[in-house]
């Protein structure tokens, strides 16, 4: 039977596709390993943890209390009063991915208190981010109302977001704050502070 015989430069050749091959390997493994690490952190955000919104609301030096805790239950405008609230409830909407509507919420809040020569800056970044229609956190508001607010945008007042605020405010008081209220997230919270008080 002949055998088979390979020129040096073939054996370089091999051996270089077969190095390329190894690479490909241990980056393909290092893609699982972030792919892992990356699915972690989503599944992390998946999940709101309630002691995420402790450590939020302890590294602000606010200790919660239970009393705080049920008068969010009372009306979202309780829920949002609090900064506390704002941060749990952020982080329910971002298992839900509908955290553009607090963040929007927020950002028409501190555009009202911005001084008027800046608001005309900070009206083009909330309409880019929030408002048109290829928006990366894209409100849910009709057509009409989306060039209606374009429109106030160009020429910004501190009234010029107010019709989009009030529509997402109530699309998050009827959709996702009932569902926050009843939500392991806000129940574990409430229960763990009842049970702190009463130790």
């Amino acid at each position: 039977m002949p055998g088979f015989f390979f020129s040096h430069n073939n054996t370089t050749e091999l051996n270089g596709k077969e190095d390329c091959k190894l690479a490909e390997g241990k980056v393909h493994k290092k893609k699982q390993k972030a792919f892992g690490a990356d699915l972690k952190s989503y599944l992390k955000c998946m999940v709101p943890h309630i002691e995420a919104g402790i450590k939020t609301s302890n590294s602000r030096n606010v200790m919660l209390s239970a009393e705080e805790v049920i008068q969010w239950s009372q009306s979202l405008e309780k829920l949002l009063a609090s900064q506390s609230g704002q941060g749990v409830f952020r982080e329910f909407l971002k298992s839900e991915f509908s955290e553009e509507n607090i963040e929007f919420w927020l950002a028409c809040e501190d555009y009202k208190k911005t001084k008027s020569d800046h608001l005309h800056g900070k009206a083009e970044r909330i309409y880019e981010e929030f408002v048109q229609s290829d928006a990366i956190k894209q409100i849910n508001i009709d057509y009409q109302m989306r060039e209606a607010t374009a429109k106030k945008a160009q020429d910004p007042t501190y009234t010029s977001f107010d019709e989009a605020q009030k529509t997402v405010y109530i699309l998050m008081e009827r959709d996702s704050y009932p569902r926050f209220l009843k939500s392991k997230s806000y129940l574990n919270l409430l229960n763990q502070l009842q049970t702190n008080t009463s130790k």
